[in-house]
């Protein structure tokens, strides 16, 4: 999860301030974390605590209202009855994260992205881009090389995957929805050659660049592994009650997810 997280933070600044280059400074003296971690720790704890996942969506999302989220999510956290409104946003994407590390079979990783979509994001876009994301997630982490990958998504889920990074970035614009967000974010990944290319790689397109990282980064955690030196530095970033989640779920997931496969 510190690879979708360390996403985030490095996207959050270029979100606000786009640019058209993979030139630019890794962590701005503004990078912070934002909703995409906010939310992927919700979802985390309800992987922990065998809670539902709209309770702590609700939970976090209240207590951390100020990160970022967009007009329609915080209408719906203020709503009573918290009924889902049919986005079709990346925001399903964004959080799903922590359910591609904590099951063990595809068929249960994309029951529970859908059933984690679908409290807010129940638009079979929205569905289909947190399937997507945590797919191609568990596919990395159980050793799929990168065509593999690129087959089964674009079969899958019907995204075009084809196009590069340099294809896509001088057209390119903000975009919100996973139709539009989802497919280049897991191009950034596809196209890179190291953790570090591939978050360069989602900024540099000017787009949705926080959660565009949190998806792409997520992927190449998975497939490279995070530096060191960046690892060191996310966790400054978190909150206290964050990073007891983020380890307690390295702890109860990840590691054991590592120590099984060897």
């Amino acid at each position: 999860m510190l690879g979708a997280i360390a996403g985030d933070i490095i996207g959050s600044y270029y979100e606000f301030h786009k640019i058209k280059t993979k030139e630019f400074k890794l962590f701005h003296p503004k990078s912070k974390f934002t909703d995409d971690t906010t939310l992927s720790m919700a979802i985390a704890k309800s992987l922990l605590d065998n809670e539902p996942y709209l309770d702590n969506v609700v939970d976090f999302g209240l207590r951390y209202f100020e990160v970022g989220y967009g007009g329609s999510f915080k209408r719906w956290l203020k709503s009573e009855n918290h009924e889902p409104y049919n986005s079709w946003g990346n925001g399903s994407a964004m959080r799903v994260n922590p359910i591609a590390w904590a099951f063990d079979t595809e068929e249960k990783v994309l029951e529970e992205a859908r059933k984690s979509a679908e409290i807010t994001h129940n638009h079979p876009e929205g569905i289909k881009g947190a399937e997507a994301t945590a797919l191609a997630i568990f596919m990395a982490r159980n050793g799929a090389t990168k065509e593999a990958i690129r087959e089964q998504i674009s079969t899958q889920f019907g995204y075009d995957l084809k196009r590069t990074v340099d294809e896509i970035r001088p057209d390119y614009k903000f975009e919100v929805s996973c139709q539009k967000s989802v497919p280049e974010s897991i191009i950034c990944f596809l196209d890179s050659n190291s953790f570090e290319d591939c978050i360069r790689n989602c900024v540099s397109l000017g787009g949705d660049a926080d959660t565009m990282g949190a998806i792409a980064s997520g992927i190449a955690e998975a497939y490279y592994g995070i530096p060191e030196e960046i690892e060191k530095r996310i966790w400054n970033y978190l909150s206290d009650e964050f990073r007891e989640i983020l380890k307690r779920f390295q702890e109860e997931f990840i590691l054991r997810s590592s120590s099984i496969s060897k």
